[in-house]
């Protein structure tokens, strides 16, 4: 048998009710003051117009230098930020490595936290003037959306269907989806895992793509209220793999010495932190704060802290501007 019990697996598990990791693929709701785009209107002819091309990964250019700290522009949403004393950033606790509750201390932590906590730096001078909610993984686009936090930090993937909803900013981090199977499988691909059990959060994308797979018989996949519950499922013999981000399954292989995450991405998941559209400028001072630390070393330190473990950190992911 395949059971293996730890302390920052319990906790997981405990909380993996409250929130969840990879990307959602349920609707957005309707708020009544931000009404969905109306559809494009039928081209001349009566064949609907095509829509405008989309790059998720192109974000809203930074204007000019950053304010220095406590300093924020008078009417801009970061000196909304700055006169209510704390950044609130949406993030999850129970993505080990992004955003997790140390069980230890009680803090959420990871380098989703720390993204959040250099936007909090460049606002204040203090990275601690942070207040982190805890959001489940089906309400980081309607949070930003309504407001109830300043930012999303929570390995989530900008692509167009959000775009539509919220302001994703440049591109920190690039991950893909792969799989976590026990170190005793001789598979090397989620191909190899043809007519196997493979669990992955409902209403998740990461769900939707396991369907995708093109494997001989088919992948069962199986679906579970959040990744917490797949890794007991797992440890449990009731399935033989887990599909998420490689980010997500990182996390589970550093708890479980009796699991890894086998061959290369079959998904491009690029990360970005969401914000309200209403205030575009904070968008571009997000970008800012972004372009500086990927020049700095910032961005360097802040994966080698939390993801050094899995080799050099590579180059922070280029910026593009629409």
């Amino acid at each position: 048998m395949r059971i293996r019990v730890a302390v920052t697996v319990a906790v997981l598990a405990a909380t993996a009710a409250l929130a969840g990791c990879a990307g959602d693929s349920s609707d957005l709701p309707v708020l009544p003051d931000q009404p969905k785009v109306a559809a494009t209107p039928p081209a001349p002819g009566g064949e609907q117009a095509a829509p405008p091309a989309c790059d998720p990964r192109a974000s809203l250019r930074p204007a000019g230098a950053l304010p220095a700290p406590g300093d924020m522009p008078a009417g801009s949403y970061m000196a909304t930020i700055q006169e209510r004393g704390r950044l609130v950033l949406g993030t999850s606790q129970d993505t080990l490595l992004f955003s997790s509750r140390n069980p230890f201390s009680g803090r959420i932590e990871g380098f989703d936290v720390d993204m959040g906590r250099q936007i909090a730096q460049a606002i204040f001078g203090d990275p601690d003037k942070i207040q982190i909610k805890v959001i489940g993984y089906d309400k980081r686009v309607s949070s930003a959306a309504d407001g109830s936090v300043d930012l999303v930090a929570d390995t989530m993937t900008a692509n167009c269907a959000r775009w539509a909803d919220v302001n994703f900013s440049s591109i920190y981090y690039e991950a893909g989806q792969k799989v976590l199977v026990s170190k005793n499988s001789t598979a090397k691909r989620i191909e190899d895992l043809g007519g196997k059990r493979i669990c992955s959060a409902a209403g998740s994308t990461s769900f939707d793509n396991i369907g995708k797979v093109k494997a001989k018989p088919v992948l069962v996949a199986v679906a579970r209220p959040a990744f917490g519950d797949c890794l007991v499922a797992f440890q449990r013999n009731e399935v033989e793999g887990i599909s998420t981000d490689d980010t997500i399954l990182a996390g589970m292989a550093a708890q479980d010495p009796y699991a890894k995450v086998i061959g290369e991405k079959f998904t491009d998941e690029p990360y970005a932190m969401a914000m309200n559209k209403s205030h575009p400028e904070f968008t571009r001072f997000v970008n800012a704060v972004l372009e500086r630390n990927r020049a700095d070393g910032t961005w360097k330190k802040t994966y080698e802290k939390w993801l050094g473990d899995f080799g050099p950190a590579p180059a922070p992911p280029g910026a593009r501007y629409r």
